[in-house]
């Protein structure tokens, strides 16, 4: 059998829902691949236009009481340096923020934009693996596990870091390994987390805890392979005393919850986002370390901008995969994604760098943000904002006014 629509995304993950429902939003006949995406025990800190986003969707009411607000977010250098930073804190409430952020589970955040894809008229699920993808010069054919076989105009690939649909579209990668691998917990804890986030730096990477519903936070710790292998083996009690002292005891005794996390990382990005009948999001277009809450939120933000271009094409009835559709989409992408991914990497290197006038100007820089009050809104408002941001992350994202 085989169906047909204007658009085909593949990816079950919160990027590739986000897109078809974005989609849906701006009346393009969409089919979402979903596959069965895998058990995923971290977190997101949506940042409030991805939140903006989500209300506009109509996903937000699904999940709001299983998100914490993220008030005030705190660096503390935790390198043992002979150059060592002071501790900076930054206040939302400082540049009119309600938060910066919602940090929320990701099987909570999956299951309300599922909640919400199920009542899109205009969006068709397929619960299959994408088996085979051929692009075409009018077309893209997706053929799947079950038999069907999928024809669309335009290939939108959510399928995360190891991409079939920016393999199938010959888009190659810059990736460079860090040396790193991220570990993920969500936590209890006895002392409470007043809505702050807290993030360690040490030598091998960032200890980032994040706040979630009552006295539970997310935990992010990001060390050396070695020391990986040693943490993700030992048992609840032992690593919760470990964590908790990595912790300095910030927020009291730590017990660990069921499920843990294990990610090498990398820096990893599309040499293009988009070809002729392909556009990529995510992490098929772009990989970051967790620092900054950046990472899914530049996806989310690739979803809402290709919903945005091609919802426009749509409703003039262009071809919504032609050429100038794609590179359009690749152009408005462009700035947004270069510079998010040169800051994380840059600010990942400070604090792996045995360089002392590097560390030193680390210092300085952090020094200068706790002092001087303009720079530090600045900063805060450029950490939570994106220069040219898609419509629909500025509340205008429903059908009637994608015009």
């Amino acid at each position: 059998m085989e169906r047909s629509a204007q658009v085909i995304v593949v990816g079950g993950g919160p990027t590739g829902l986000m897109t078809a429902l974005a989609l849906a939003n701006a009346r393009v006949d969409t089919i979402l691949v979903r596959g069965n995406p895998p058990s995923d025990n971290r977190t997101t800190a949506l940042l409030a236009s991805s939140k903006t986003a989500l209300e506009t969707l109509r996903v937000w009411p699904h999940c709001r009481a299983q998100a914490a607000p993220l008030e005030v977010m705190r660096i503390v250098d935790d390198t043992g340096r002979l150059w060592r930073a002071p501790e900076v804190e930054f206040s939302a409430f400082e540049i009119g923020l309600e938060a910066f952020a919602w940090n929320i589970e990701n099987r909570h955040l999956l299951a309300a934009l599922a909640a919400q894809a199920a009542e899109e008229p205009t969006l068709r699920i397929v619960f299959a693996q994408a088996l085979r993808i051929e692009i075409g010069e009018t077309d893209a054919v997706v053929a799947l596990s079950d038999g069907e076989t999928l024809r669309g105009q335009l290939l939108v690939g959510a399928d995360g870091h190891n991409s079939a649909c920016r393999v199938a579209a010959g888009i190659e990668v810059t990736s460079r390994p860090t040396r790193q691998t991220a570990l993920t917990f969500n936590l209890a804890h006895t002392r409470p987390h007043h809505n702050a986030s807290t993030e360690f730096h040490t030598e091998r990477g960032p200890f980032t805890l994040v706040p979630l519903p009552g006295q539970r936070s997310s935990l992010v710790c990001v060390v050396a392979p070695r020391t990986a292998d040693r943490l993700i083996g030992l048992d609840a009690d032992e690593l919760g005393l470990e964590l908790e002292m990595r912790a300095h005891s910030l927020l009291g005794k730590f017990t660990v919850e069921p499920g843990r996390g294990m990610f090498p990382l990398a820096v990893s990005t599309a040499k293009r986002c988009a070809a002729h009948r392909v556009a990529l999001v995510g992490e098929a277009a772009h990989v970051l370390p967790p620092i900054g809450a950046q990472g899914l939120n530049l996806g989310l933000r690739d979803a809402a901008m290709v919903a945005q271009v091609v919802g426009d094409a749509a409703r003039t009835g262009a071809d919504c995969g032609a050429r100038a559709v794609t590179q359009q989409y690749a152009q408005r992408r462009r700035a947004d994604i270069a510079t998010r991914t040169v800051a994380v990497d840059l600010l990942n290197r400070s604090l792996l760098t045995d360089f002392l006038p590097l560390q030193a100007l680390r210092g300085v820089g952090l020094y200068a943000l706790d002092r001087i009050g303009p720079l530090r809104r600045a900063l805060m408002r450029a950490g939570v904002d994106a220069p040219f941001a898609p419509r629909l992350m500025r509340g205008l994202g429903t059908e009637h006014r994608f015009r």
